[in-house]
């Protein structure tokens, strides 16, 4: 493999409330000066979609599906979070907003980039397989591209590995 096989050339930074920063600035400080960047965020329809059910379900009420608030809301916030992280970065990209089951849309964004930028969101305080939420399990699993995990904040010490399970003793045959 010659080192022009393992440029990176794109990257996508899944931008999150709460994690963002971590993605962006290992973004700069990780890829490649020439590297194309994407912004990615996703806003799934689950909130949204239950306050639609919600309301049809009140039978004889009337007013406002509350659903259409949530989702005017929810698309202010993103174009402000991916406002934010453009600032951050300081360089031209890309911006994407996806309305989509959060998991499958960022490896379907991502499924052509060189590397994916991702931030742990689960139990931060230790280590182990709990700092990543179930939808980072699902894109580290699945992602057909690299994935550059990163910590938001200081990694915690190496001390806060859970202990290795214990097994009864192997019994040789």
């Amino acid at each position: 493999m010659t080192d022009s096989d393992t440029t990176v050339r794109s990257v996508v930074i899944w931008i999150r409330e709460g994690t963002w920063r971590a993605s962006v600035d290992a973004a700069l400080s990780l890829a490649p000066s020439p590297a194309r960047f994407t912004l990615l965020h996703v806003t799934s329809p689950a909130a949204a979609d239950t306050a639609h059910g919600a309301y049809r379900g009140l039978l004889g009420r009337h007013g406002h599906d509350p659903g259409e608030r949530l989702e005017a809301l929810a698309s202010v916030s993103a174009a402000d979070l991916i406002e934010a992280a453009a600032r951050r970065l300081g360089r031209e990209c890309e911006r994407q907003e996806i309305h989509d089951d959060t998991e499958r849309a960022v490896v379907t964004a991502s499924a052509h980039a060189d590397l994916l930028i991702v931030a742990r969101d689960g139990d931060r305080s230790r280590l182990g397989p709990r700092s990543l939420g179930k939808a980072t399990r699902f894109i580290v699993d699945h992602a057909a591209c690299p994935v550059l995990l990163v910590w938001p904040e200081a990694a915690p010490d190496v001390g806060t590995i859970p202990p290795p399970p214990t097994h009864p003793p192997h019994l040789g045959r």
